[in-house]
């Protein structure tokens, strides 16, 4: 499995695009994404979103209709890709497949394995490819997804960081911001975060 990522717009989201098996998997497009993945892929099979804030699917339309490939969102952050309090000219994107709460599926061969992680934002999910999870907004290198944004919600970040703490294997972590770390890394400091949320 080959990984590339690129810090995209303003807020220097992490673009990735997964390589395995022959085809290539991309993951929260965000703003000015589309020509450098355009130059980096050779067979796309899908887009798939960690979460629904804009500077995470700013480019997902573009790119599943230039591709012609569909778009993979979890299912309690659709209403967030058609308009932004932060992005009022957010690009609207419709997702072919509605991702519900913690579930597995094959894509091209490929074993993708969403796991839903609400507080951050209701749907915020990591998504797991073979040795590597990507994890959006929710955890970061020594740091967590923010709770005070309209839709987060502390309570279940708790819950979500109780969860995270409870896997029981190790992958990289590759963060919608920032750089890599791993899941055994971050789960030292689950206790910490949980007492900073209250």
């Amino acid at each position: 499995m080959n990984i590339k990522v690129s810090p995209m717009g303003p807020y220097q989201t992490n673009c990735y695009i997964v390589t395995t098996n022959g085809t290539d998997i991309i993951i929260d497009p965000g703003a000015n994404a589309v020509s450098w993945v355009l130059k980096n892929i050779t067979k796309p099979v899908a887009i798939l979103n960690t979460h629904g804030h804009f500077d995470h699917v700013w480019s997902n339309q573009e790119l599943k209709e230039l591709l012609d490939i569909p778009l993979y969102t979890p299912k309690k952050d659709v209403f967030l890709l058609q308009s932004s309090s932060w992005a009022p000219n957010l690009p609207p994107s419709y997702p072919d497949v509605e991702v519900e709460g913690d579930c597995q599926f094959d894509l091209e061969g490929v074993q993708i394995r969403f796991r839903h992680f609400p507080g951050h934002s209701p749907g915020c999910s990591t998504i797991e490819i073979e040795d590597a999870m990507f994890s959006g907004d929710f955890i970061f290198k020594n740091s967590i997804g923010r709770v005070d944004f309209p839709y987060s919600n502390p309570q279940q970040m708790k819950d979500s960081l109780k969860k995270f703490a409870d896997i029981t294997y190790d992958k990289a972590v590759y963060p919608g911001h920032g750089e890599q770390t791993s899941i055994k890394q971050e789960q030292l400091n689950i206790p910490y975060w949980i007492k900073q949320i209250g």
